[in-house]
């Protein structure tokens, strides 16, 4: 058996490398594809704007397109950025706006970029990347307050009502904080702890009073003030 060279190979290849397309020219009209996808969600354009530039600098920080980013890529640009004294909340901004620009390839341009690249997506972003959020009342920052705190805490209550110029004014604030504690708002507490919180100025007790505040103490609980209250404690 004799083997022959047909012509007409390179030139095949070489069309379709014609044909592929530029990868920095596809991925702006791929960021500008993912803005619309913005808009179509109803984000507001400074949104929109502050996103955009955030994703920017991570894409460039990275030097390379989205679909070629890896984790070790995201590691590095992440590291830098806590090497620059950025706090972990904007470095998690960063992967944030990436991720969901990554997100947004998966779900629309996957067969595109592998077709054009040869490139299967894969979320550089996992666990061991991703900043982990710590609010500032969370409580590993601030645990909840304890049995001494809490009296203290109702002491005061109980010492404000029975010096208050306005009986109706401290009574509020007290029923709003036994909302926080006895309807779980807050931390709970026994049964105990409602009938030990006793007395007022005029004599009357804490049961008596919490029954003329009952309307006001579920308006302030419906205006969600009880949250914000308790973490004063």
């Amino acid at each position: 058996m004799q083997l022959r060279v047909l012509p007409g190979g390179a030139a095949g290849s070489s069309s379709v490398l014609a044909d592929r397309p530029d990868p920095m020219v596809f991925h702006a009209a791929c960021v500008e594809a993912y803005a619309a996808s913005q808009v179509a969600r109803g984000f507001s354009q400074t949104t929109m704007d502050n996103g955009a530039g955030v994703l920017d600098r991570f894409l460039a920080a990275c030097a390379r397109p989205a679909w070629e980013i890896t984790r070790e890529d995201v590691d590095r640009v992440v590291a830098g950025l806590a090497a620059q004294g950025l706090a972990a909340s904007t470095r998690r901004g960063y992967v944030q706006a990436f991720k969901g620009f990554h997100g947004f390839l998966v779900a629309r341009k996957s067969a595109e970029i592998e077709a054009a690249f040869g490139v299967r997506l894969v979320d550089p972003v996992d666990e061991f990347n991703s900043a982990r959020h710590v609010g500032a009342d969370s409580p590993e920052s601030k645990p909840p307050p304890g049995p001494e705190r809490l009296e203290g805490f109702f002491d005061f209550c109980k010492q404000r009502i029975a010096t208050a110029r306005k009986y109706g004014a401290a009574g509020r604030d007290y029923a709003l904080f036994r909302s926080c504690i006895w309807r779980g708002c807050g931390p709970r507490r026994p049964p105990r702890w409602i009938g030990a919180m006793s007395t007022s100025a005029g004599g009357r007790s804490a049961r008596s009073m919490s029954a003329s505040a009952r309307e006001r103490e579920g308006r302030a609980r419906g205006r969600g003030g009880c949250r914000c209250l308790i973490r004063s404690i």
